[in-house]
């Protein structure tokens, strides 16, 4: 069973680049952990959103993926850089 992720992130247009540049590091971060086959990132053409998904083998690998990207601090803190919550949907393949 394939887990997977989707991940929508709103940074205020003043910090669109840089919140771009912080979901690099989380996806390199993401990608070097065992189980895990796709991470990628997207953005509206309006530049209104990131959307960031990704697919893991199993939900162990998954989470222990996301404990290590915790541990990366300012990359995935959410703060007044974004201006509203991120929505993460967690999905399994059927």
């Amino acid at each position: 069973m394939t887990i997977g992720f989707i991940a929508y992130h709103y940074p205020r247009p003043e910090h669109f680049a840089a919140f771009v540049e912080r979901t690099r590091i989380v996806r390199d971060t993401l990608q070097g952990q065992p189980g895990c086959r796709s991470v990628d990132i997207w953005a509206t053409l309006d530049q209104d959103a990131v959307i960031t998904t990704g697919t893991f083998e199993s939900q162990q690998d998954y989470q222990r993926a996301f404990g290590v990207a915790r541990g990366l601090g300012d990359p995935v803190v959410f703060d007044d850089r974004e201006r509203k919550p991120r929505e993460i949907v967690t999905v399994v393949s059927q």
